[in-house]
């Protein structure tokens, strides 16, 4: 009786062909699927390096580099499959002459800024990531660590006022009072000190007209003076003498384009607040004011878990 042939057992050369061809076919795959990132300014600082580079390390298999914004071409020039992520202001300005070009991340913009540049008309293929902390998480802040407060005092000029009747809505459902008062002329210290008078905490909108290195020294003085804390408007206020702020770094703001950049650049949200973030302190503020030196990493966390809870 004739038997079917043998089935050979397969040798070492056979397995190693195998390998090669998966490696091979692998490789393939990872070519086709990494992603060309752009990243340009106006200017490439040791910090913009460090912060490229840190990017690249976190995406190994992805095509991660900086241009200098004056060697680019108009944005519609460039290829349609490019992730762009623009670092400043003068790169967002040449994204803008350009109704065409890749879709596009602007990194760490202000709602002022913003709104400046373009008022409710945000141009297509543009995201943009928010620098300045949500108003929601800011008066969550106040609640936690000053719970006696009532009156939230808030400066604003022409640019800031469109924020006034957000943040009223934020505050409605922690039953806090938003004292507002417009100040035009940072040379005139009377809508400061009215507005001091009139609230328990001021809390420091993120607009540079208002909140500078010219009107720091008096806005932490007379606030102290009054024994009315700050909160933010930012963490160099916290480290010149604002009580506290929520606030994301280079780490938070690395996960948020590592996760953004996973996804398809149709799933890129129009506008998008880092939900990754930290709170600053300045515990001598905190101990003039009688108030227990904050532990920042705690309360951080509750209002993160406060944020994901519906």
């Amino acid at each position: 009786m004739r038997t079917g042939p043998s089935r050979k057992t397969p040798t070492l050369g056979h397995w190693l062909a195998g390998l090669c061809l998966f490696m091979t076919a692998w490789l393939h795959g990872v070519a086709v699927q990494a992603a060309d990132i752009l990243l340009t300014g106006a200017e490439e600082s040791p910090g913009v390096q460090a912060f490229v580079q840190a990017l690249s390390e976190l995406r190994p298999t992805d095509n991660v580099r900086f241009q200098p914004l004056a060697s680019l071409p108009a944005p519609g020039k460039l290829p349609a499959n490019l992730r762009l992520i623009l670092l400043d202001l003068p790169s967002l300005d040449w994204r803008l002459q350009d109704s065409q070009g890749p879709s596009t991340l602007v990194l760490r913009i202000s709602r002022l800024q913003a709104r400046q540049r373009f008022a409710d008309a945000q141009p297509a293929r543009l995201s943009l990531l928010w620098s300045d902390p949500p108003l929601s998480r800011q008066l969550q802040l106040i609640r936690r660590i000053l719970p006696q407060a009532r009156r939230v005092g808030v400066l604003f000029d022409e640019h800031g006022e469109f924020l006034i009747d957000e943040l009223r809505a934020a505050a409605r459902p922690l039953n806090l009072e938003i004292v507002s008062q417009r100040w035009d002329n940072i040379h005139d210290s009377r809508p400061l000190q009215a507005v001091l008078k009139s609230s328990d905490v001021l809390l420091g909108l993120d607009d540079p007209d208002l909140y500078n290195s010219q009107t720091a020294k008096n806005l932490l003085l007379s606030s102290y003076s009054r024994q009315v804390a700050l909160i933010g408007p930012n963490i160099a206020f916290v480290r010149a003498g604002s009580l506290a702020s929520t606030y994301s770094d280079q780490s938070d703001w690395l996960a948020i384009l590592d996760h953004l950049l996973d996804q398809p650049t149709s799933a890129w949200p129009r506008t998008l607040y880092p939900a990754r973030f930290k709170v600053s302190s300045n515990a001598q503020v905190a101990r003039s004011l009688g108030i227990e030196p904050l532990n920042e990493a705690s309360v951080a966390s509750a209002l993160a878990e406060g944020e994901r809870r519906p």
